[in-house]
């Protein structure tokens, strides 16, 4: 293979992890907010800050008054939990699954819940028929597939008068891409995806239909304390007022902050999808020119702004099997991250052998154009 010139350029913040994602242009910890560490969550000023969180998330997000928003332990996956435990079982249930974090659902309603769910697949790099999907059962589906690269393009294939509630795992939609609120029940997200927060914690919005169904549904099956939303058939309020179940780290809370403000200070929603949409344009002209690579997920109306997750051309592995393909990509990764060039490019575990690079709105156009030449250099290396 001809020898590549090392690039002169490097990528000024080479964090380009699918989360914890990159911090905010200009982040620095000098600069979050102090007075509420060392503070009990539960102080006036902890449940301010708290709160103030949410009214900002609500703002940014565009989330509807009539929709409850709060802070949940166990990050999005926490979130969904919450949501599959406490909702499903009063209807049928349909999974759909097209990425790993949508498969885990699955496996988690058939074999801890044991319900008997419709599940609906496709393969990585794909979407299901979305318009077929019974919308008179309990639809839980991942509405950016993170692992995957695929998305739901919008909203438009769900009812306005459908009897199941719609549950979206959006984790790596929100604040990137345009959600529809009045068409989803259940919405779950951790700002460590979206906006570079800290981990461990998840955000649970839950529309009228949903706050309908757990006050009306009791499950079969015992719910843990952390699961626990209602208390004598009523919506424990104080979950999305401020009263978080468990204890919350008011420093992840400031840090969150920090980066809700700096979004709002852009033009908040239509600025950040416009910065993930720059970057991911970006690395598709790369990956236009570049013979090795090729994106995932091919049909553009479905291709993700924030996780994109590339493939190996075939032509480019000929002769590699995938056990030797997967220790490609542990090279390229290396070879990048020793160089401070990219960090944490490899592709998820269970997806095909290739390459994911976050794309979303804390990070730079000038990074993503810079990593291209990286990218071509450590492909150099490791076939040569």
């Amino acid at each position: 293979m001809t020898d590549y010139p090392r690039p002169a350029l490097k990528p000024a913040r080479p964090h380009f992890s699918s989360g914890p994602c990159a911090k905010p242009p200009g982040w620095a910890p000098e600069r979050l907010a102090t007075g509420s560490l060392g503070r009990s969550h539960r102080s006036k000023l902890g449940k301010s800050r708290i709160n103030y969180s949410m009214d900002l998330t609500r703002e940014i997000l565009r989330i509807p008054a009539t929709h409850r928003i709060g802070i949940v332990p166990g990050s999005d996956t926490g979130a969904v939990e919450m949501a599959l435990w406490s909702l499903l079982g009063a209807r049928p249930v349909t999974m759909v699954a097209w990425e790993s974090f949508g498969e885990g659902w699955v496996t988690d309603v058939i074999k801890q819940l044991k319900l008997d769910a419709k599940v609906v697949k496709a393969p990585y790099g794909e979407l299901p028929d979305l318009a077929a999907i019974d919308q008179d059962s309990d639809v839980t589906f991942t509405w950016n597939g993170t692992t995957s690269g695929v998305r739901v393009p919008n909203g438009d294939w769900i009812r306005d008068d459908r009897k199941g509630l719609m549950i979206a795992d959006a984790t790596s939609a929100c604040f990137a891409q345009d959600i529809p609120w009045d068409k989803l029940d259940v919405v779950t997200f951790s700002w460590q995806k979206a906006l570079g927060g800290e981990g461990a914690h998840g955000v649970l919005v839950l529309g009228p239909r949903a706050v309908e169904r757990l006050e009306s549904y009791v499950p079969a099956w015992p719910l843990p304390k952390i699961f626990r939303m209602t208390k004598g058939g009523k919506l424990i309020e104080g979950i999305f007022k401020g009263e978080t179940i468990n204890t919350p780290s008011m420093l992840a809370t400031e840090d969150y902050i920090f980066a809700l403000e700096w979004a709002k200070s852009l033009g908040g929603l239509p600025a950040l999808i416009a910065r993930a949409d720059a970057n991911a344009t970006a690395l598709d002209a790369w990956v236009g020119r570049t013979p090795w690579i090729d994106h995932l997920a091919t049909d553009t109306a479905s291709r993700s702004n924030t996780s994109v997750c590339l493939k190996f051309a075939p032509d480019a592995v000929t002769g590699l099997d995938e056990e030797a393909q997967l220790a490609l990509v542990k090279k390229l990764a290396s070879l990048l991250e020793n160089e401070d060039a990219a960090y944490d490019v490899a592709g998820y575990r269970d997806a095909p052998p290739g390459l994911r690079v976050w794309c979303g709105a804390t990070v730079d156009k000038a990074d993503v154009a810079a990593l291209g030449p990286w990218l071509d250099w450590a492909w150099a290396q490791a076939r040569g």
